[in-house]
């Protein structure tokens, strides 16, 4: 059943920041937005600057007494934006179940949104809809890759990589969030087995169309856990990252040399000095950005296919990527037009096409293509 636009209300926790600033401005005309911080003057800045009637509050997302204030906000969904998500629990989730309110966030930490399962029964009984991972992965890469599956009798080969621009805007909990796999082992589906490698190690060259060569490095992301069940012919699913600047791609490397030689720790603790350190070399890069999902396998004609998707984002729009599936999963909510409840990653909640119609409502300059060889 449909909804009339401002009926719904949806809590945006860090609704100023870095991903949460985008989501607000795009889902100001669909709902009453609560923008929520820790700073109430920059929360209601950023909440007076959007067209409509909307509030600014200060909230922090780890008080005791969560599920409280989103009942006394009446919050019909809360989208939860502050990461990094690597390391943290689910009390916003619980808070979110407790109250009685949908929840969406956008995690990349693979644990994290690998494990919000375990929330199902807990969010069907409160009859609420609880997702993890509406973001690039798993909510997009599933899109591209549940789009094309048609053209294949069998899946063997899962490729996925991120292809950031040097100028594009990064927060510190986003480099936070790709430093704290740095050098550190985690699990991989190669040749149907699962086998260990290493955050931001066993570099390779690959040839964007888009880019050109850039050498790109693994990374530990929530697809690496999540597709060899949902495919489940899948042999292979691999994730890597490809920075623009070869130097700052070395640099990765070298960081997660040492946190493999133990002489350091966490690479994570320096996101601050890398982001403000980066820009010194922002100069030499571009603001264009892109993704790239490679699927082989078996063809419906019985012979070897092979199928690539690219997707280019200019004029610095990569970081809007990242809040795309979060926005399409809130309008449904807000529409009345979703009627899944329950606790799970974002997958199959939202098409290509919803994203394709996200992007040109919000005019942004991202555009794909497929790719057949």
């Amino acid at each position: 059943m449909s909804r009339a636009p401002g009926h719904y209300r949806i809590l945006v926790l860090g609704g100023y920041g870095h991903f949460g600033g985008r989501i607000g401005r795009a889902l100001a005309a669909d709902a009453t937005l609560i923008i929520a911080g820790r700073d109430a003057a920059k929360a209601q800045a950023a909440a007076h600057a959007l067209p409509g009637a909307h509030e600014g509050v200060v909230l922090d997302y780890t008080t005791h007494d969560l599920a409280q204030r989103i009942r006394a906000l009446r919050a019909h969904a809360v989208v939860h934006t502050c990461g990094p998500f690597q390391g943290q629990r689910y009390h916003v989730a619980l808070a979110c179940i407790e109250a009685r309110t949908n929840y969406i966030d956008l995690a990349d930490g693979r644990a994290f949104v690998a494990g919000i399962t375990g929330l199902d029964a807990a969010a069907r009984a409160a009859g609420v809809l609880v997702v993890s991972g509406a973001s690039t992965l798993p909510a997009l890469s599933a899109a591209v890759i549940d789009e094309h599956l048609v053209h294949f009798s069998r899946l063997d080969t899962i490729d996925i990589s991120i292809v950031p621009g040097q100028r594009t805007p990064r927060g510190v909990a986003t480099l936070q969030a790709v430093l704290s796999y740095c050098g550190k082992p985690f699990q991989v589906w190669e040749n149907g087995r699962w086998q260990i490698t290493y955050g931001w190690q066993d570099a390779r060259p690959f040839r964007y169309p888009d880019f050109g060569r850039r050498w790109q490095a693994r990374c530990d992301v929530p697809d690496l856990q999540l597709f060899p069940a949902r495919y489940a012919d899948v042999k292979r699913v691999r994730f890597d990252a490809a920075l623009e600047l070869a130097l700052a791609q070395g640099a990765f490397g070298l960081l997660a040399m040492l946190v493999r030689s133990k002489l350091i720790k966490d690479a994570s603790r320096y996101a601050r000095f890398i982001q403000s350190f980066g820009r010194h070399f922002d100069g030499l890069g571009s603001d264009v950005g892109g993704m790239h999902v490679g699927l082989g396998g078996v063809g419906q004609d019985g012979k070897p296919a092979r199928l690539d998707w690219h997707l280019v984002a200019r004029r610095g729009h990569g970081p809007e990527i990242p809040c795309v599936p979060a926005i399409v999963v809130a309008r449904k909510l807000a529409a009345g037009e979703l009627e899944t409840r329950g606790a799970l990653a974002c997958m199959g909640l939202m098409t290509l096409a919803d994203f394709g119609a996200a992007v040109q409502r919000a005019e942004l300059d991202i555009a794909w293509r497929t790719v057949f060889a």
